[in-house]
């Protein structure tokens, strides 16, 4: 038997949980049933026949700023230089990335050289590219947060990337048990986790950011919905800490629509070539148009305001959800939601068992995901905790839903 097959055999069995290995101490039996397994969700599925739909991660798409986009447009097919339609730079047009570091530094602190930003279709992409690079690095396995995005454990499958869940508590991921799982990578929604609605504190992100270096690793900050704060300034990028370790990435799923496929990785320097022959490798560069319509959205002061009509329409969607929750839900606790776009509804004992009160909902024709959708492990029977999304709901419909609940709950 060859020294090649055996050295792969043992990096699909520690990729997959069912070894663990550290330098210079060997190779053992690790924890296979702890590793976590892709799950079949999609990022925002559907409920067709709904009254009231409840999916987390949609926002309004009628919000969708179609007369300032369609004036870019415009500006651009008339402006763009006939170069530029070629091959794209894998990395994005110069215009964009020095839109996007000008843009990502006022908003989110984060420390943007522009050669170091990567255009890509979305998070998912920046989540797959990063991938490879861990895997060509033989870093095969990465630590994801518990509960988090099952898109991430996806995401990382595909690239060939084993996930091991880590606890998430009320300051963020525990970096202790990271530490613990012998991993050198991490994903992160520190911004407003995904789905709890926290932000990471101080204390933990510093702990964060000194396992990364004590390990020479490397954490993937997913900004999920860090634009998006209601009741207090936004909180700061990780990145902003240290860009040495920690790759940033961003979209504009929520802010103008899903549909755009259009987001940004910046990447550590020494991750940075990388990258770019992965983004290379995949699909030769983003859409040169779409990169060139958005520098000119950014430019002209459309995305900022933009992102502040945003910003109002779904503060008065929350406070709704929330003003009807106390009226039909005595003693409900709502939490997560001092950003993005779903809270976090977690209902007194007697509304339970979980499943039969999911059962009475859907009869009633109201969608709602549970918490446990979210997590590796099981919960209580009676534990009832719900994910909620308003985003892409009217007051009025969300008011009617609620109600649409509670009267279902109480048949």
């Amino acid at each position: 038997m060859s020294r090649g097959l055996v050295t792969d055999a043992y990096e699909q069995l520690t990729a997959e949980g069912y070894l663990r290995s550290g330098r210079g101490s060997g190779t053992w039996v690790g924890a296979a049933a702890r590793a976590a397994r892709p799950q079949a969700h999609d990022l925002a599925p559907r409920a067709p026949g709904a009254r009231v739909d409840f999916v987390a991660g949609t926002p309004d798409l009628s919000l969708f700023p179609r007369a300032a986009w369609a004036a870019a447009q415009r500006d651009v097919l008339t402006d763009l230089p006939h170069q530029e339609l070629g091959y794209p730079d894998p990395r994005g047009l110069p215009r964009l990335r020095t839109a996007l570091a000008g843009l990502l530094a006022r908003r989110r602190g984060v420390v943007a050289d522009p050669e170091r930003i990567v255009v890509v279709s979305g998070v998912a992409q920046a989540t797959a590219l990063l991938g490879f690079a861990l895997r060509a690095r033989g870093m095969r396995v990465v630590g994801v947060e518990d509960p988090g995005s099952p898109q991430h454990t996806a995401l990382y499958a595909a690239a060939g990337v084993a996930c091991v869940p880590v606890p998430v508590d009320g300051e963020g991921l525990e970096t202790e048990r990271l530490r613990a799982s012998g991993v050198r990578a991490a994903t992160v929604t520190p911004a407003h986790q995904f789905p709890t609605g926290i932000a990471y504190s101080a204390r933990r992100r510093a702990e964060l950011l000194d396992w990364a270096r004590s390990v020479d690793g490397i954490v993937l900050e997913d900004d999920y919905d860090g634009d998006f704060r209601y009741d207090r300034a936004p909180v700061g990028a990780l990145q902003g800490l240290d860009p040495e370790h920690v790759a940033y990435a961003g979209s504009v799923s929520k802010s103008l629509a899903p549909g755009l496929r259009l987001g940004w990785l910046l990447v550590p320097r020494a991750w940075t070539e990388e990258v770019v022959e992965l983004k290379r490798t995949m699909d030769l560069g983003h859409p040169t148009l779409d990169q060139a319509l958005f520098a000119r959205f950014v430019e002209r002061g459309d995305y900022d305001r933009q992102l502040r009509r945003c910003q109002r329409a779904y503060r008065e969607r929350r406070d709704a959800l929330v003003a009807a929750l106390g009226k039909h839900f005595h003693g409900a606790e709502v939490s997560g939601i001092a950003a993005g776009l779903h809270a976090i509804v977690s209902l007194p004992a007697r509304h339970g068992p979980r499943e039969r009160f999911l059962a009475r909902m859907t009869a009633a024709g109201v969608s709602v995901r549970p918490l446990t959708d979210y997590a590796h492990g099981a919960a209580p029977e009676e534990d009832v905790r719900l994910v909620l999304g308003y985003a892409h709901v009217t007051p009025a419909r969300i008011h009617e839903g609620v109600r649409l609940m509670a009267e279902a709950a109480a048949a």
